[in-house]
């Protein structure tokens, strides 16, 4: 199992796991809160089959990666993104994130710009700005995350199952086009991410993007579910085409916030789209 070191604390090394897969131009998927990069098992096949080289990765405090006390915190997440792409000398590269991978992929190409990058794709964002304030009345309430921190350190596995019944929108897709086995399997990765990751990854989803958005000079795809009860379309996806150039919006009717799983079929289809 490949690891790269991207950092330490005290006497140990904080290392991301990652995957590292096919041939042709990379794609580097960047997964969402409280899942690992074995969450897009749905675009790892089409991707390969249609001759990309596919990387995933665990970010820090989640999955198989380190887990360290601190760092979690955008600008320290896109600096691990980035040693992940120096150290994999990737050029050329397709950034793809998915939910809180969105956070990534916008401040990595706020902050390092997109030497290494020709192509980005926000699925189920988190950007723009998520924080309702005075001059940002489309955010959303801070007291919406002071509960969502107040339930995970009351009972972590409990927020858990809250959070992916409406991940999924499971009471009204539920045996359809997500099973409870598939939950399950959420709910038992997300267990395995670090109590304090957890936690402390609340108040960074509150971060402002926007000055990162102005600085994007690639083409890049947004994708989202019209019925998002996690990040709110009217407070994300459709705030974005304004900000980002060279842009498109693909809202998927009925979708949930995870569109990758239970719209895979026509969340592939426009991702291979964009991508050749």
């Amino acid at each position: 199992m490949p690891y790269i070191e991207i950092g330490r604390e005290n006497s140990g090394a904080v290392e991301l796991y990652y995957e590292d897969h096919g041939e042709g131009t990379p794609v580097v998927l960047i997964h969402g809160f409280p899942l690992n990069g074995a969450s897009f098992e749905k675009q790892l096949p089409p991707l390969l089959a249609a001759g990309f080289r596919v990387i995933t990765y665990d970010r820090r405090g989640f999955g198989m990666s380190s887990k360290p006390s601190e760092g979690y915190n955008y600008d320290t997440f896109a600096s691990d993104v980035k040693i992940l792409m120096d150290k994999l000398d990737l050029r050329e590269a397709a950034l793809v994130g998915f939910s809180m991978g969105t956070g990534e992929v916008t401040r990595y190409l706020g902050t390092f710009g997109s030497e290494r990058v020709s192509k980005a794709v926000l699925a189920g964002p988190l950007p723009p700005y998520l924080l309702k304030t005075d001059l940002n009345p489309l955010g959303v309430d801070q007291g919406v995350f002071t509960k969502i921190q107040e339930a995970i350190l009351a009972d972590r596995p409990a927020f858990f199952k809250d959070f992916f019944a409406n991940f999924f929108n499971f009471d009204v897709l539920g045996g359809t086009l997500v099973s409870e086995e598939a939950v399950q399997m959420c709910w038992t990765v997300a267990l395995n991410t670090s109590p304090i990751a957890t936690y402390e990854s609340v108040p960074a989803w509150l971060e402002d993007f926007r000055d990162d958005l102005m600085k994007f000079d690639v083409p890049t795809l947004i994708i989202q579910g019209v019925d998002d009860r996690i990040l709110p379309i009217d407070a994300t996806g459709r705030r974005l085409p304004a900000l980002i150039k060279d842009s498109k919006l693909v809202e998927i009717k009925n979708g949930p916030h995870n569109v990758c799983w239970t719209h895979a079929t026509e969340f592939n289809g426009a991702l291979l789209d964009f991508l050749t």
